[in-house]
């Protein structure tokens, strides 16, 4: 790092303050990313899920610890700016909230910063402690897999632990925070790319290890928040959802040695323990390690995450109704799931988009497009033809338009006739789309991806910048032709004769209310750097804030914004 770089606030010391931030910053990445890592996860077992997990886990540890915070306040226990506190609570919330293997390994990790902040009682980790904190939850990581496998996620792990060690003792005299995660990260990386040598599934499939990818942006998380550059995403080209050429090659020869043999158990069965002594968890995890495989037994005390790939799911419960008290169980059929994908059954999305770029987005996570934009709206035919071109028996839309909508319910209505199950995600605007695909779960049921969806676009304000073709009493007044209108939620709130003006007066109002994480789009008319100056300006006034900026290449809208 220059000098110069020093001097800009780059953090010293990991505070509460930062480490919410860092959460917040995960959150976001792992969000934008999760169909790049479903796409890799072809180890033990091409179940399609790592990104999936990693997000929906820390979605919802977020959220429980927050209300966890807020309950603890109410009763007056400690909490506030207390690091051990939000450490503890947030590694809590992360083992309840687990899912998958990845997931529960993340929260192992977690649960290593914590024990590391609580065995020093330090309101802020500096180098040193960053570095030994890393070693931790590497170390209690390793611990939780009963038979580790070099070139996952633990190896990555490793490498970034070691890496972290060395660099606090070179800068023992500094005590540099951000050398520390530097090192850290650029180990991660490498261990990343070193992992289809390691595994002849990824070697196979030419790719890296999903769990490994879900750990460099953890870690690429933790340095952006030290250096304060939230907004910005280098490594995001034109296929904004995408995240690495490198990630993902040409298959390659399998290393000599390796077992090719890509069988496993059929099952993935995970539950919650409780009510179980410690005697009575070794004896469960002997019984499960000789069940299956890619056995995960984590927690402590009184609760424990259980995680494990079995043929035989009975024994699998069984196992845990003798040690303790077992409960929300959840049972994988990963061949079925496999197999599901060609299936009429399956669940797809089909997504307006009123721009190649905006197009190209919805396309990278998964979902099939229509264009439609103002001049060239899709008509309720265009829907359903896609729909039934998908092969699903259920299909999603996402409308991304308010006068898109009714020709969206006509052509989930004419399906439900022909025997199709449409339903229709209320999505009035892209952002609110974009948002809405974010926590599409391929695997899930109609009914939980309907509920979500909608949530997450009811949940996402959105705005956009214009400019005024005729003469017009508006809601903010008279405007003329040619004045620049800014829209929020839908309605004209601000009039005045500059894009970059009005574009960072929707924004404020859009964030007056709070936010984590605002969404700039550029349509095909936009100024050169219109869209990020808008954000650039918006980072200055919200230090804390998470911004995205894609391309979307939609007419009439200049800027199309969205805050979650």
């Amino acid at each position: 790092m220059t000098q110069e770089q020093q001097e800009v606030g780059v953090l010293t010391r990991l505070d509460t303050v930062a480490a919410r931030r860092w959460a917040v910053v995960t959150r976001a990445a792992f969000a934008a990313r999760r169909a790049e890592i479903d796409a890799l996860n072809v180890f033990p077992v091409p179940d399609g899920d790592t990104g999936t997990n990693l997000y929906l886990s820390f979605d919802a540890a977020i959220d429980a610890a927050r209300l966890e915070h807020e309950e603890r306040a109410r009763s007056g226990r400690a909490s506030g700016d207390d690091l051990t506190v939000e450490s503890e609570v947030f590694a809590h919330a992360l083992l309840l909230t687990a899912r998958g293997n990845s997931g529960v390994i993340l929260s192992q990790i977690f649960q290593g910063f914590a024990d590391e902040v609580a065995s020093t009682s330090v309101d802020a980790l500096d180098g040193a402690g960053l570095a030994a904190a890393i070693e931790r939850a590497d170390t209690l990581a390793w611990a939780s897999v009963t038979r580790p496998v070099e070139g996952t996620i633990l190896s990555v792990s490793r490498a970034a632990a070691a890496a972290a060690a060395v660099a606090s003792g070179a800068a023992a005299r500094e005590g540099s925070l951000y050398a520390v995660s530097a090192a850290a990260l650029a180990a991660a990386r490498t261990a990343l790319t070193a992992t289809p040598s390691q595994l002849a599934a990824l070697a196979r499939a030419g790719v890296v290890d999903a769990g490994g990818a879900g750990y460099v942006l953890l870690l690429e998380a933790l340095e952006r928040v030290i250096t304060g550059d939230l907004g910005s995403d280098p490594l995001v080209g034109e296929d904004p959802l995408r995240r690495r050429t490198d990630w993902a090659s040409q298959a390659v020869v399998p290393p000599a040695g390796l077992d090719l043999d890509p069988e496993g158990p059929a099952y993935e069965v995970m539950y919650l323990l409780a009510d179980a002594s410690g005697e009575a968890v070794v004896r469960l995890r002997e019984r499960l390690d000789a069940l299956g495989d890619c056995l995960l037994v984590v927690g402590s005390g009184d609760l424990h995450n259980i995680h494990v790939h079995v043929d035989d799911v009975g024994a699998a419960i069984e196992a845990g109704i003798e040690a303790g008290r077992p409960h929300r169980i959840r049972v994988t059929h990963f061949r079925d799931r496999v197999r599901s994908a060609p299936d009429p059954g399956a669940v797809a999305v089909v997504a307006c988009a009123a721009g190649e770029g905006l197009a190209g987005i919805f396309r990278s996570a998964g979902a099939r497009v229509v264009i439609s934009g103002p001049g060239r709206r899709a008509s309720a035919g265009q829907l359903l033809e896609m729909a039934r071109a998908t092969g699903a028996g259920s299909v999603l839309l996402l409308p991304n338009d308010a006068d898109t909508v009714l020709a969206a319910n006509a052509a989930a209505k004419v399906g439900s006739d022909e025997g199709l199950d449409v339903r229709v995600v209320p999505a009035r605007t892209p952002v609110q789309g974009i948002a809405a695909l974010a926590v599409f779960e391929p695997a899930g049921s109609l009914g939980d991806n309907v509920l979500a969806m909608s949530s997450a676009a009811a949940a996402t304000r959105n705005g956009a910048v214009t400019v005024a073709t005729k003469d017009a009493l508006t809601s903010a007044g008279w405007c003329r032709v040619g004045d620049v209108l800014g829209i929020v939620d839908g309605d004209i709130a601000v009039i005045g004769n500059d894009l970059h003006e009005v574009g960072g007066q929707v924004v404020d109002r859009l964030l007056a209310s709070g936010g984590e994480l605002l969404t700039v789009v550029s349509g095909q008319d936009a100024p050169a750097k219109l869209g990020e100056d808008v954000a650039a300006a918006a980072r200055i006034r919200r230090r804390d804030l998470e911004v995205s900026q894609l391309y979307g290449g939609q007419p009439v809208y200049p800027l199309m914004l969205g805050v979650e």
